[in-house]
């Protein structure tokens, strides 16, 4: 069984491109808009990782994150984000456990990276060719 992954991302279409890319791969993909559909998601589900934007509901996603690993507590997080080159992002990194994924990428080096984090090798004959 492949890994469930909840995708929280307001942006409806880069959402259904990160949701597309990861079914495509296999895994079981709950995706989601807001904080408040995040939890909901977690009283049903168990995912093992949050793809998570630097931004959600209007509150840093770090902040997202340690909320939502407090009703999941040991899920893996990966935040997609272009912010990169500050201080503070990484300092809350180092601090939280989070992974973060420099924008822009591929629909393959994504899932490579989403396979780093959780452990997972590449299954036979996936194909990935979007790019976010």
């Amino acid at each position: 069984m492949h890994p469930t992954i909840l995708l929280l991302c307001s942006d409806a279409v880069i959402r259904s491109v990160l949701e597309e890319t990861l079914k495509g791969e296999g895994y079981v993909v709950l995706p989601t808009g807001d904080l408040g559909s995040a939890v909901d998601r977690l009283r049903e589900y168990k995912p093992e990782l949050l793809l998570i934007r630097p931004y959600i509901d209007n509150m840093a996603g770090h902040d997202a994150a340690q909320y939502l690993r407090t009703k999941r507590p040991g899920m893996r997080v990966l935040m997609v984000s272009g912010l990169l080159d500050d201080d503070r992002l990484r300092y809350r990194q180092s601090l939280q456990s989070i992974d973060v994924f420099p924008k822009p990428f591929t629909a393959e080096e994504l899932l490579e990276k989403v396979r780093q984090v959780l452990g997972t090798k590449r299954p036979m004959g996936s194909t990935a060719t979007a790019t976010a």
